[in-house]
């Protein structure tokens, strides 16, 4: 029987499905669950995983302690006295602040629509709750009413969902990280229970609740995140499996089945007798979900603390992370892997080689690129480690159940848990029979290539031309020099490609001829080639990957390019006299859709916090936006002249006089041509150093 035969003999899923499960035993809030950040729950949690890694034979188990910001929460209870003279009893959900009221306590609560700057005009919270209506996928964070809120004296803020989480079902409750500062505290209702608050709201200004809560944040925790090991022949040569066992409500999907599919795997591995090559380290990971307060990049905490300071060794040796998130539910019409560009050529080649699996999709399974920052895989990359998750934003789960109590094993799938298993255990088999991890950077030239040709058309667009000047000449001689050194690093990329995969062809062959002093020697001889295409990598997540201020993965060429464009659009569209085309565009320049919702001082926190603190709170986001263009005074004078034109609807006025507003954004295009030219020719040295040119 072949190797690969026994270990998909052994797979048990009923063992994996029953540690999910057991996971949901450890809670901070007795009834809805919660397993956050430093708190006892996340500890028990990790306590119990360590024992059972030593139970299922994995060698050198350890706790590795890690630094985050911790935060327990125990209750929110909310009750009034409805129209009828019957008191009224709600359950609150939490978000990462700090309120505790020391039992039972009188508050008056305010309805304030949006909570946007607006919805205050004229009203006084101090002292008081104030209840919003949020909708964070279609349009802001809760970080923003939140802190709005805390500006104005209120005492916290509850906010029910109207729209894109927890659609599920009216009495869903939805939790997220806050991204925002402790002191300013918010908790969540279900629409369910908010439509009793909001028909008395309706009848008057403001009424008189009875809140008991207790939500606690506490700076600078130890938590910790369990590593076990399947030793190999070649200890420092290792492939990593990760996924996070702290958990909002219950957690079953996000990320119980995920942590005991990595179980489930090394179980398999070990019953099977198999005697890796490389080491297998499987690491539960703490605070993903959230770890660090009051800034725009606090999930994904615990990853980034494994790898930049727990184990900062691991660089260079790990050959492949193998993240797992929410992996027992159908995600769309087929699997995905989404990984790293690096690993796509691997990746497509193993899919094309597998036995038959069981079948959980109606189309086959496929690999996308590059991998995103919703989850741990990116805090492993930027490091150095090359990564890939099971992709998990496809469907209406996300829409549905995430983040909220409904994540329980009622969506649950086994044929999709027992695929997802069988993929990544193969996947496994698969890396270890390599000598040089295979790394193909053809498609982070392709995507350089791809940006420069945005650039290019930038050059030539008569709205951003009038700030190009002499410096179109310039901007383009500098692009075509790019543009021939990305093709010669083309060429490289699939030359040295070609040398890897013969390599690992003779090396694989050789293992299976059972010639191994042979295959050793061809390992040993390969490791310089090795370290070179990971230091590589390496070098290429600090040259080349950047994010938005909503989380995409950009390049640096492609976010100044596009900003170019937004904002020589809303120049044209002001000379145009179409006001409101040019703020759709303004709004989509880096964070300052939110500018024209709240009070500058929110606007600006939010904003200053990504720039103007430290490594150890910024986290895998430090130095990954690019330099923010503040348009916040720009869009406050274009929704004041909109207003004035409502005003004077039929008095015959057609025309408004934008020249201050346009000379701004002009300057704001001139200031960014000339960073599009610094970056331009940045990435031209990147290239050719990182290529070796």
């Amino acid at each position: 029987m072949t190797l690969q035969k026994k270990v998909l003999q052994n797979l048990d899923i009923p063992y994996s499905y029953e540690l999910a499960k057991r996971m949901e035993q450890y809670r901070s809030h007795p009834t809805l669950g919660y397993r956050p950040a430093g708190s006892k729950a996340e500890f028990e949690t990790g306590e119990m995983l360590k024992t059972e890694m030593e139970k299922i034979g994995l060698s050198e188990v350890t706790k590795d302690a890690v630094t985050v910001d911790g935060w327990e929460f125990h209750k929110a209870a909310l009750s009034y006295t409805n129209a009828a003279g019957e008191t009224v009893s709600v359950e609150l959900g939490a978000y990462q602040t700090t309120f505790v009221t020391d039992g039972p306590k009188e508050f008056s609560m305010m309805y304030l629509g949006k909570g946007t700057e607006t919805d205050y005009q004229g009203k006084d919270v101090r002292d008081k709750l104030v209840l919003v209506e949020i909708n964070q996928r279609d349009e802001w964070w809760i970080n923003y009413p939140v802190y709005q809120a805390h500006l104005k004296g209120a005492v916290a803020l509850i906010a029910v969902q109207s729209g894109g989480y927890g659609e599920i079902d009216d009495e869903a409750l939805n939790a997220q990280d806050i991204a925002g500062p402790e002191d300013a505290p918010a908790f969540s209702i279900s629409r369910k229970d908010a439509a009793g608050l909001l028909e008395l709201l309706r009848d008057q200004e403001e009424i008189t609740v009875t809140f008991d809560a207790e939500s606690r944040v506490t700076r600078n925790c130890t938590t910790y995140n369990i590593v076990g090991r399947i030793p190999g022949k070649h200890p420092d040569r290792m492939v990593l499996l990760s996924a996070h066992y702290d958990s909002y409500f219950d957690g079953f999907q996000d990320d119980n089945t995920a942590v005991a599919l990595m179980f489930g795997i090394a179980k398999a591995l070990r019953d099977s007798g198999f005697q890796p090559n490389n080491t297998i380290v499987i690491c539960a990971m703490a605070s993903e979900e959230w770890g660090v307060v009051d800034s725009n990049f606090d999930w994904s905490t615990g990853a980034y603390e494994q790898i930049f300071t727990a184990h900062p060794e691991w660089v260079g040796k790990v050959i492949a992370d193998l993240n797992f998130e929410l992996p027992a539910l159908a995600h769309g019409t087929r699997a995905r892997i989404r990984s790293c560009y690096e690993y796509v050529s691997f990746l497509e080649e193993y899919l094309a080689d597998l036995p038959n699996l069981t079948i959980a999709y109606p189309e086959e399974t496929a690999v996308t690129s590059p991998i995103e920052t919703w989850s741990d895989d990116f805090s492993m990359a930027i490091a150095g480690v090359p990564s890939m998750v099971n992709d998990f934003t496809g469907g209406s789960f996300m829409e549905t159940h995430y983040h909220s109590q409904f994540d329980n094993d009622e969506f649950y799938d086994e044929q999709v848990y027992r695929l997802h298993h069988e993929l990544f255990a193969l996947l496994i088999l698969a890396l270890d029979e390599t000598a040089v991890v295979p790394l193909q950077f053809s498609p982070v030239v392709q995507r350089i290539r791809k940006g420069l040709e945005q650039c290019r058309e930038i050059c030539y667009r008569a709205d951003v031309a009038g700030q190009l000047g002499e410096k179109k000449r310039v901007l383009l001689e500098k692009i075509e020099e790019l543009e021939t050194l990305s093709d010669r690093a083309l060429r490289r990329c699939r030359e040295e490609y070609e040398a890897v995969e013969e390599y690992n062809r003779n090396y694989k062959q050789l293992l299976r001829d059972g010639k191994y002093d042979e295959a050793e020697g061809l390992f040993r001889q390969t490791r310089p080639l090795e370290q070179k295409l990971l230091a590589r990598f390496k070098q290429e997540q600090d040259a080349f990957v950047q994010i938005d201020w909503y989380g995409n993965v950009l390049y640096p060429h492609e976010i100044c390019s596009a900003n170019l464009r937004l904002l020589g659009g809303a120049v044209r569209n002001l000379k145009e006299q179409r006001l409101s085309s040019a703020l759709r565009k303004l709004y989509q320049v880096d964070n300052n859709a939110y500018a024209f919702n709240f009070d500058e001082e929110v606007y600006r926190h939010f904003t200053d916090y990504v720039f103007h603190q430290p490594k150890d709170r910024l986290k895998w986001g430090y130095g990954r936006l690019p330099e923010h263009e503040n348009l916040y005074g720009t869009v406050k004078q274009l929704l004041q002249k909109e207003k004035k034109l409502e005003t004077l609807t039929g008095s015959g006025m057609k025309e408004m006089d934008y020249r201050e507003e346009i000379t701004s954004l002009e300057h704001a295009c001139s200031k960014l041509v000339v960073s599009l030219m610094n970056i331009v020719q940045q990435m031209e040295k990147s290239v050719t150093e990182i290529f070796e040119l």
